[in-house]
């Protein structure tokens, strides 16, 4: 694993990790572009990724982390602007569901992010100052391709498994899509095989509170020493809603008044999901990118197996990839129907799988979050493949 280093957590720190990033780094040269599905192609690109775990000697334990929107590489270690634990160190460790003293586990920032791995907030070689809007639009097969070029840089012929949730799970069924014979078992989780309308309209309000803000200067605010923060934050406040439930909601929070014992007849954060709200949209402002939040969530809406491969059971047409797909009842962003969706096409493709709804009021975030049913069918699914791939 690279080196864990801390550093100041503050915007100015998050911008250094675009080019600089705390965790490994593979950098690919005018000889090696990547393909992009707009036409375009791209290079340099430089890939930030961290590591978990030992490869073993027939590199056969490879396990590919995807992760979500608003993450980044730092699945199971110390993040180094916020210095907070990895998004995913409950399931990814030694003896976890994803067992760190079995398996070699690689999770890479998505092209387009703003962590290492090329983007809107990388320097642009051709300038020597930041993409912005200058950076092309990537999709999440642009993504995948990507990852699939600091695969073959690692060595790793076929990946024992490759798992995600939310647009992570989008990356799983493409991966599964786009390198079958490269996959030997995927858990999509909480994703479905195309953006709906809904999500794609929550996006959009994201995508405008960011280019509305005064600061935004047309992408520009990198060059000119600025931060849309206001519009950033209101973004992220608008997609955590669509993260939770309402049940999880009301446990919580209720409705609460904010340390105070009456309301203030202003607008004030009276209530306390109001003050939670803006703590998570402010903290949100000092790690991530906003360019990056832009063309993230556009190429999650461009996400749509069916539409790509000519109907969904082609794109899993042959597949010999062992499928275990998860979702929750409570989540609302990506529902069960969607799950059952794919699992109707994989059926259709005579594939290997198997399906699980996990009973959770917690929502969209509860692949993140201490689900223990959750955990033992992980579990149970690699222990499973493990088995039949003849790992020890």
């Amino acid at each position: 694993m690279a080196r864990p280093r801390a550093i100041p957590t503050t915007a100015d720190a998050a911008r250094l990790e675009a080019d600089q990033p705390h965790s490994e780094v593979v950098r690919f040269d005018a000889s090696r572009t990547l393909p992009l599905d707009s036409g375009q192609t791209l290079s340099p690109v430089q890939i930030a990724y961290q590591t978990y775990g030992a490869l073993n000697a027939d590199r056969s334990n490879a396990i590919l982390l995807c992760h979500a929107l608003t993450a980044d590489q730092h699945a199971a270690n110390p993040h180094p602007v916020t210095d907070k634990p990895g998004w995913w160190d409950l399931m990814v460790g030694p003896g976890l569901p994803i067992d760190t003293n079995r398996y070699f586990v690689i999770c890479s920032n998505v092209i387009g992010g703003c962590m290492g791995s090329t983007g809107p907030a990388s320097t642009n070689p051709a300038t020597g100052r930041t993409y912005g809007l200058d950076f092309p639009v990537v999709t999440i097969r642009d993504m995948v391709r990507a990852q699939n070029m600091l695969i073959e840089h690692l060595g790793i012929e076929t990946l024992f498994s490759v798992i995600g949730g939310s647009m992570g799970g989008m990356q799983v069924l493409e991966w599964t899509a786009s390198f079958p014979d490269k996959v030997f078992s995927a858990v999509p989780i909480a994703c479905a095989a195309k953006h709906s309308a809904q999500n794609i309209a929550f996006h959009e309000v994201g995508r405008q509170a960011v280019m509305a803000d005064p600061e935004w200067l047309e992408g520009r605010y990198a060059t000119e020493g600025k931060i849309p923060r206001k519009g950033l934050s209101v973004a992220r406040m608008a997609a955590h809603v669509t993260y939770l439930s309402e049940a999880a909601l009301q446990r919580k929070f209720g409705r609460e008044l904010q340390e105070r014992d009456q309301r203030t007849f202003t607008f004030d954060a009276d209530f306390q999901v109001e003050s939670y709200l803006r703590h998570q949209g402010s903290s949100f402002v000092e790690r991530f990118d906003a360019n990056s939040y832009l063309y993230i969530t556009r190429a999650m809406d461009y996400f749509d197996l069916a539409v790509d491969y000519g109907s969904l059971p082609k794109a899993f047409a042959d597949t010999r990839t062992r499928f275990c797909l998860v979702s929750f009842t409570s989540d609302w962003l990506f529902p069960t129907s969607g799950a059952r969706d794919i699992v109707h096409a994989l059926n259709a493709a005579a594939a290997n799988v198997s399906f699980v709804e996990i009973k959770s009021d917690k929502g969209h975030d509860a692949f993140l979050l201490d689900e223990p049913e959750f955990f033992a069918t992980v579990r149970g699914f690699l222990e499973g493949c493990a088995r039949a791939r003849g790992l020890p």
